[in-house]
């Protein structure tokens, strides 16, 4: 983990064990108020090795939820956890339409040379 990143006081644990008292969207926590929870602190830093923490943590499966108009909170039901993965994608597509821009590239083209399924056809299913 890069330095700027590490906070021995955010650990995935004490962010679960926080976010049990946030389930659901109507029930969710700023990222500022949870690094407060966290480590007493408000940081700019906490906040970075936060996202960093939950990125990792929804790579291992776990159901962190979030939305700028919500904050984080762990998923209720599968139609919180959907329109979390939603929103996601959203902000990939945004990156990718980015990246096929200044590259010049389409974006389908781009979509080829990163062999990534983009709307569920996956040409490897095919």
């Amino acid at each position: 983990m890069q330095a700027d990143l590490f906070d021995a006081r955010i650990t995935p644990e004490r962010v679960l064990r926080a976010l049990a008292a946030h389930c659901g969207a109507s029930n969710g926590i700023s990222a500022r108020r949870l690094v407060r929870v966290l480590t007493g602190e408000e940081s700019a830093a906490g906040e970075r090795a936060l996202r960093h923490v939950i990125e990792a943590m929804r790579t291992q499966g776990h159901r962190v939820c979030a939305h700028p108009s919500t904050g984080y909170f762990l998923a209720e039901n599968d139609a919180e956890l959907d329109a979390t993965c939603e929103f996601l994608f959203a902000r990939a597509m945004t990156s990718l339409r980015q990246i096929a821009g200044v590259k010049r590239v389409a974006l389908p083209k781009l979509r080829g040379q990163l062999r990534l399924p983009i709307g569920g056809n996956d040409e490897s299913e095919q």
